[in-house]
């Protein structure tokens, strides 16, 4: 059987054949560590979770690799942390910005019945892997240096813009040059920038600083996968300027035709038929969600909507899957432990471009007790258990996370970061959980029913 996924490169579905059948390679782009991740930041981890499970069986599991990295180098970090840790050294601060954060990431995703890919890397664990790479750059006439900083130039590369199939005499137009006036380019880039001592920075021939956004998934898809490798992966939002500005460094660093031989990008998510945003109040965050909703309700949710298609995020959507679930489930009692596999209608389904819309259909075709131990092994394949309990049940409370939750806010508070305490006290609310302060300067805490 054949599998078949669209390519953004070329606008095209294409057979996927890999460069090495033992070792399938893919790499993600993750999360910026410095808030709670919303809902439409888990639908490329839902996603290519899934693609990840689909590659481990026709390949399997020990010849594909995942990357998906964690982005911990930021300005918006450098902002959070200021911001949230007045009183102490940025770069405590910006480590317990980083560590919270990616840790509240890690845990919320695990609820959604995501495996963990095979490397996490950070990006400031691969700063010497992007100064190689920039300086293979400076060397064959793809960046420079000018003010401070050491930028790609984008007319040094015949076909940039390729992937978002943007014309770069289009983009130019459009610059303001008096802004970015040493730039030989409005459309270049930066790849290195000067940091000031209140700035978190690390040596290079070009003084110390700090990496670019796009440079940091070259570095780490090239240390981890190679100069060339199969699949690249994100939200439809990466393909300009991240994606683009990623396969112009890449190819020009190493001489090589393309980056990724398939690109893949799923669509944008809506909540009740509106733009996601905090200033109408329906901005989601997967942690919010989970307070209210099992992860597996969430997790299929998602998975309704081809990936390549806009979803709409709504209750009655919600409420639906939940039910859904449920009538499988009912059907097939408890799961073992052992690996699942998927049943060949939906098997064929997947490998036509994830067409998960088709997988639930088979799904439901096999609700029914003839097919109890079928079913019952393609919904473990996908990630689901049958783990539907109430958030607010006393068993469904995950202790150790509401202890990091009061942990965080003891901390608020000592930075003396009200807003920041509040936040997470309304949380805990949301959750079920009632705290209370004492006078020790302790933090306890029930659940209420």
């Amino acid at each position: 059987m054949s599998l078949r996924l669209y390519n953004t490169l070329t606008r095209t579905k294409e057979e996927f054949v890999p460069r090495d059948p033992q070792n399938v390679r893919m790499y993600v782009c993750g999360p910026t560590v410095y808030d709670f991740a919303h809902i439409g930041n888990a639908r490329p981890v839902i996603v290519f979770d899934l693609l990840f499970r689909l590659l481990r069986q026709v390949y399997g599991e020990a010849h594909v690799t995942y990357v998906r990295n964690i982005t911990d180098v930021d300005d918006k970090i450098n902002a959070r942390a200021l911001r949230d840790f007045p009183n102490l050294p940025l770069n405590e601060a910006i480590r317990n910005v980083t560590e919270k954060t990616a840790n509240q990431f890690f845990a919320d995703v695990a609820k959604l019945g995501c495996l963990e890919p095979t490397v996490q890397p950070r990006a400031t664990d691969n700063i010497p892997q992007m100064i190689t790479l920039i300086g293979m750059l400076l060397t064959r006439g793809h960046a420079y240096q000018a003010a401070g900083e050491v930028l790609f130039s984008v007319d040094s590369m015949p076909d940039y813009g390729r992937l978002s199939q943007r014309n770069l005499e289009d983009q130019q137009a459009g610059a303001r040059i008096a802004v970015d006036a040493h730039k030989k380019n409005p459309a270049d880039f930066v790849l290195w920038k000067l940091s000031s001592d209140d700035e978190p920075g690390w040596d290079s021939p070009w003084g110390r600083g700090r990496p670019g956004w796009h440079i940091e998934c070259s570095a780490m898809s090239n240390r981890y996968l190679g100069e060339v490798f199969d699949i690249h992966g994100g939200g439809l939002d990466l393909i300009f300027p991240h994606h683009e500005n990623e396969i112009a460094q890449t190819r020009c660093a190493f001489g090589t035709p393309v980056m990724a031989n398939i690109w893949m990008h799923n669509g944008f998510l809506q909540v009740e038929g509106q733009k996601m945003s905090k200033s109408l109040g329906n901005f989601l965050t997967i942690n919010e969600l989970l307070a209210d909703w099992p992860g597996e309700v969430l997790r299929f949710n998602m998975l309704r909507t081809h990936y390549r298609q806009p979803i709409d995020w709504t209750i009655k959507s919600l409420e639906e899957s939940r039910r859904t679930l449920e009538s499988f489930f009912n059907n097939v009692g408890t799961l073992h432990a052992e690996q699942g596999g998927f049943a060949t209608p939906v098997l064929e389904a997947l490998s036509d471009d994830l067409n998960t819309p088709k997988a639930i259909a088979g799904l439901h075709a096999l609700d029914r007790p003839s097919a109890q131990n079928e079913l019952g092994q393609t919904l473990k394949a996908l990630g689901f258990t049958g783990n539907l309990a109430s958030p607010h049940g006393g068993d469904a409370v995950d202790d150790t996370f509401v202890e990091a939750l009061i942990a965080a806010r003891l901390d608020a508070r000592k930075a003396k970061n009200w807003a920041e305490s509040d936040r997470i006290r309304d949380q805990l609310a949301g959750m079920g959980i009632a705290i209370k302060d004492d006078k020790d300067g302790t933090t306890s805490w029930e659940v209420k029913r």
